[in-house]
């Protein structure tokens, strides 16, 4: 889940989906609530650690946290080294999700159009605030950068990395990872453990209860993206060789077909 949180595209909600303990994220996500505290000081810690369902949650964060810091080092090391290839990759994860998240819609109407249209435009909107590399965001950024982006961590079909490349501020948290620039990390780990806290449960109530009109935000949010990790822009123009252009494209084919077949053993 750590790795696939890390990059763009895949989702650790669906990784949790294929290892079977989704349900069981989600429930104990749910439980984390203030008076869930009054259990710690009126019955003891046992009581209270039983009821968080801390063994789990202490593994699961604590591998999370081990392969994220892991791969992070990599993916910065080839970002700015290769970021021609490497937001190729990225972009063939992004083409595969829109198709999974398009065939997750199980009805097409009106309504569902406009949200559409709506999200693509907010995403495109978002996209617009910064470039690929940023030398510089604002703390409170950050902050809104991680309650958005825990929440899609957490569902199956939509990337939190995704949403932090749709805000902007993607290389700018893996170079600051990589640096052990503590401030900023705190910051976005403050956001991520508010939006978990406060989403959780309206994303619960969205799927249950206006799935359709939820997956279509999504379709659209991930569709605006595309220009974001765009790999042939100006920026990559003196790369672009007959060689590079051919591992670039077939980057992209990679980074689709591991996310199909990803849904495929899902489905399996």
């Amino acid at each position: 889940m750590g790795i696939a949180d890390a990059m763009p595209g895949i989702s650790g909600g669906t990784i949790a989906l294929l290892l079977g303990i989704y349900e069981e994220l989600i429930e104990s996500i749910s439980e984390l609530k203030i008076s869930l505290f009054s259990k710690l000081i009126n019955k003891g810690f046992i009581s209270f650690w039983k009821k968080l369902n801390g063994n789990f949650l202490l593994v699961l964060v604590s591998g999370i946290g081990i392969s994220l810091i892991s791969f992070v080092k990599i993916s910065a090391s080839f970002l700015e080294s290769f970021p021609l290839f490497i937001w190729s990759f990225f972009l063939g994860l992004i083409f595969a999700t829109v198709y999974v998240i398009y065939k997750l819609i199980n009805q097409w109407h009106n309504l569902n159009f406009f949200f559409l249209i709506i999200s693509i435009i907010f995403s495109i909107f978002l996209s617009s605030f910064s470039a690929y590399n940023t030398d510089e965001i604002s703390l409170l950024y950050i902050l809104f950068s991680g309650i958005i982006a825990s929440s899609a961590m957490i569902l199956p079909g939509i990337s939190g990395s995704l949403i932090l490349v749709i805000l902007g501020v993607y290389a700018y948290l893996i170079k600051a990872l990589d640096n052990l620039e503590m401030i900023v990390i705190f910051t976005f780990i403050s956001g991520a453990i508010i939006g978990l806290l406060g989403f959780s449960k309206i994303l619960k109530y969205l799927f249950n209860n206006h799935r359709d009109a939820t997956y279509t935000i999504m379709l659209g949010l991930v569709i605006g993206s595309i220009e974001k990790v765009w790999p042939w822009n100006k920026s990559f123009s003196a790369e672009l060789s007959n060689l590079n252009l051919f591992l670039s494209v077939s980057l992209v084919i990679l980074g689709f077909v591991i996310v199909i077949l990803l849904e495929k053993i899902k489905k399996d």
